[in-house]
């Protein structure tokens, strides 16, 4: 077992990393941070539960720590769920201590020499950690890139061997990708507000990195263009999209594209069965109230699929947006034997 730990474990994402890892088969969560008030404290007595799911009774006696290296010796690897503005510094902090980072956060996703991975598009990338250490870090830092991106990087997977170099995407976004503080009951009940902060830019920027070629010790980004449009709508949990690509083949060699999708990994705990669920004939589907938990959270699905070439896909925001891609990318870590 690896012992790992939670850095920022009160919030929604931190509380989803807390629910993944509380029975995680390769690793055991010994140590979780938050904010210096709660430090000292049970972590039962603190946290304000929030999940559809139980509270993990076997975490709550577990006292919070500083978020700092010293606070959490024992540690192999972090999962970091702390803001962007904090991550920067404390992020680097830990990977100079020669502890790895898993992290959901902004901050160190576009720096050349670290990975911006999601492991069913682009494992191969995880070999920027080796040029990390080999500029003299102990430890490393891997991201996961934005909720969204996720969503539309995965569904793109079996389209990349065809040729397009036009992406185009809507994007239809839960409130709960904005935190349990992030949007106020007035503003988003019987209301879409068409603007989300940044996150167009990093949908535009990050697909290209995650899809782009690693040639050596760096990143060539992929060879097409991305215009994205997200909004806020008043769904709970799931992030919806409509998109756009510009691949000139019929639609019936896409299907079954889709159909016949393998992911290049395997042998993953938090892996689904189905890395993409595909829609073939429900004219309506994907829906995220009745779709979000299919693998349980961390499927894609992808639906209408017709000419232009257009289809819609779906995934749960938070688990396979967020907490569980950074669990899956540390799985994939310990497969490679980087810790």
């Amino acid at each position: 077992m690896i012992n790992v730990g939670v850095l920022g474990a009160t919030g929604a994402v931190g509380q989803r990393f807390v629910e993944l890892l509380a029975d995680h088969p390769w690793f055991k969560l010994t140590t979780l941070a938050a904010s210096g008030r709660s430090a000292g404290k049970p972590y039962g007595k603190i946290v304000k539960w929030r999940l559809d799911t139980p509270f993990p009774e076997n975490i709550g006696k577990l006292k919070v720590v500083p978020t700092s290296p010293k606070a959490m010796k024992g540690v192999d690897l972090v999962f970091s769920a702390l803001p962007a503005e904090i991550a920067t510094d404390v992020e680097t902090e830990f990977a100079d201590a020669g502890i790895g980072v898993c992290s959901n956060a902004s901050s160190h996703r576009m720096e050349p020499a670290i990975p911006l991975v999601v492991p069913e598009v682009n494992p191969e990338h995880l070999g920027l950690i080796d040029v990390q250490r080999d500029a003299g870090r102990d430890g490393f830092i891997v991201t996961n890139p934005n909720c969204s991106t996720i969503m539309m990087v995965a569904a793109l997977a079996p389209l990349r061997t065809f040729r397009f170099t036009d992406v185009r995407v809507a994007t239809m976004q839960a409130i709960s990708g904005a935190g349990f503080e992030g949007v106020a009951a007035m503003a988003i009940c019987d209301n879409v507000i068409p603007y989300i902060g940044k996150e167009e830019e990093k949908m535009e920027t990050e697909t290209l990195k995650i899809m782009g070629a690693l040639k050596g010790n760096k990143v060539t980004n992929a060879p097409f263009k991305v215009s994205a449009s997200c909004h806020r709508v008043p769904v709970i949990d799931g992030h919806t999209m409509a998109v756009w690509v510009d691949i000139k083949e019929p639609v019936e060699k896409l299907k079954k594209a889709f159909q016949n999708y393998k992911p290049p990994i395997k042998g993953l705990p938090t892996q689904p069965a189905e890395s993409i669920h595909f829609f073939e004939e429900e004219p309506d589907r994907p829906q995220p109230r009745l779709d979000r938990m299919r693998g349980k959270g961390m499927t894609v699905s992808v639906g209408r699929l017709r000419e232009g070439v257009r289809f819609v896909a779906m995934g749960h925001n938070t688990i396979r947006g967020a907490a569980g891609a950074s669990v899956l990318n540390a799985e994939l870590i310990t497969k490679k034997k980087y810790l």
